[in-house]
């Protein structure tokens, strides 16, 4: 009795391991991806406010004391002053990537802050991802991080 009962129950046993492993578990309602973070152009649109950059590895430096840096996004152009200098060109946002660029055109004037706003237009050039929060937006990439606040 317990042989009969034990060649019933495995066939079973291995054909319900067989159903339950050849049903696919990645059905749209069953998985869903995180949310991720898609900015608009519309977000970014204003004035900002430099508050610090950091060079990828370098520590964080504020802004220059009595230094005007601002970034501003208006009908699909960028522009920033950079103390004594402005550069303008063309971005793009895709999700959660600003694209500046491919070249900012800037002035040259000597300003005395000159490192720091080379420093500051090498990040702001080219990808970075985007975060806003509140009234914060920071600006990442493998060239460093701005921190800007919406004026």
């Amino acid at each position: 009795m317990r042989q009969l009962l034990f060649s019933v129950a495995l066939p079973l046993l291995v054909a319900a391991l067989t159903a339950a492993c050849t049903q696919s578990v990645t059905t749209p309602s069953a998985v869903s991806s995180p949310p991720s973070a898609a900015y608009s152009i519309a977000q970014l649109e204003g004035s900002w406010t430099l508050a610090s950059i950091q060079p990828a590895g370098a520590a964080k430096q504020d802004r220059p004391f009595n230094a005007v840096y601002t970034l501003t996004f208006n009908d699909g152009k960028m522009s920033t002053r950079a103390d004594c200098n402005t550069c303008g060109g063309s971005y793009s946002v895709n999700a959660s990537m600003l694209t500046a660029g491919p070249n900012l055109a800037c002035t040259r004037a000597a300003c005395p802050t000159m490192a720091f706003e080379n420093t500051y237009t090498a990040i702001l050039s080219g990808d970075s991802q985007i975060v806003v929060t509140g009234s914060t937006l920071t600006l990442s990439s493998s060239r460093g991080t701005l921190q800007l606040v919406r004026n």
